[in-house]
């Protein structure tokens, strides 16, 4: 199922599903098939993935014009970041592809050697944003900004202690993050000033939850800057799977429902580019994983 968050000129944001090209209100569904459901995406999360095959099973004895009543086309409202205010800070996996290992020992303060364990960092709930919402860029900050196309994973339940083979069970679904970056505001190996400045989490249009990915671990992941590809790849060559990291971080601490995990980014940044690239005002820049759709966003300067 894909699911995102959506608002209408008559509405704040609501909850929402795709079903025939069109957005179905979740909580109007519910009120529809008289199956009380919410009208956010961490309260639908917190119900767990179990409750998806429940809304399908209600989706395949509804009528059409009954879905009518209760959906939008998509000229009618606007896409919001499918979790528009995460509870915690979005969980960031550095240096998890190795190409991109090698390009940031190239030009920035990394090593090249491989991580024997995952390098992780966060970004706050006020980095996020949406598709078509504009990438701010703070001039007195920096001049070096930078992108960087992630599969993210949606957590499902609480966890602690979790081993690679119980992992997939704590996923609830996938979406996609842009993990913007300003290389110039890295401070002595510290990467939340340059990660984690407001708008710097483009994330969505969807949450597609689990069932929906038959692999995760071989999706095609792209980004193009002004119409011209800079990143391509496979999630296949991830250093540290899905599994891998659901294990690691629930060792370090609890993992939760709504929990978010950026899972690293291919090579092919500006930074590890011969002459070095970065993104100015009015570039447009979209994010693309395969099975969840685009992100597209444009850098606005303030």
């Amino acid at each position: 199922m894909k699911l995102l968050t959506y608002k209408t000129q008559e509405s704040e944001a609501r909850l929402g599903f795709v079903h025939n090209n069109k957005i179905v209100d979740m909580e109007d569904f519910g009120e529809t098939v008289n199956f009380p459901l919410p009208s956010t995406m961490l309260e639908l999360i917190d119900l767990g993935i179990e409750i998806i095959p429940e809304i399908n099973d209600f989706l395949e004895d509804l009528d059409q014009e009954s879905l009518d009543e209760i959906s939008y086309s998509f000229d009618e409202a606007t896409i919001l970041a499918p979790i528009p205010k995460p509870r915690k800070n979005i969980i960031g996996i550095g240096l998890n592809y190795t190409e991109h290992v090698a390009e940031s020992a190239r030009n920035l303060d990394t090593t090249g050697k491989l991580p024997q364990k995952p390098i992780i960092f966060s970004k706050p709930p006020t980095a996020v944003i949406g598709t078509n919402d504009n990438i701010l860029l703070n001039k007195k900050l920096t001049q070096q900004l930078d992108w960087e196309v992630e599969l993210a994973v949606i957590i499902g339940k609480k966890g602690k202690y979790v081993s690679k083979e119980n992992a997939m069970d704590y996923v609830f679904g996938y979406t996609i993050i842009n993990d913007i970056s300003a290389r110039d505001c890295r401070r002595e190996g510290q990467w939340i000033v340059s990660k984690g400045q407001d708008t710097f989490a483009p994330m969505g249009p969807y949450i597609v939850t689990k069932d929906e990915i038959e692999n995760p671990h071989n999706l095609n992941l792209s980004l193009e800057l002004n119409g011209v590809e800079k990143q391509n790849s496979n999630t296949k060559f991830l250093l540290f799977n899905i599994n891998d990291l659901i294990e690691d971080l629930s060792t370090v601490f609890t993992i939760e429902p709504g929990d978010i995990i950026a899972t690293g980014t291919p090579a092919g940044v500006g930074a590890g580019r011969t002459p070095q690239e970065w993104m100015w005002e009015g570039d447009v820049v979209e994010a693309t994983v395969e099975g969840i759709g685009t992100i597209k966003n444009t850098v606005k300067e303030f």
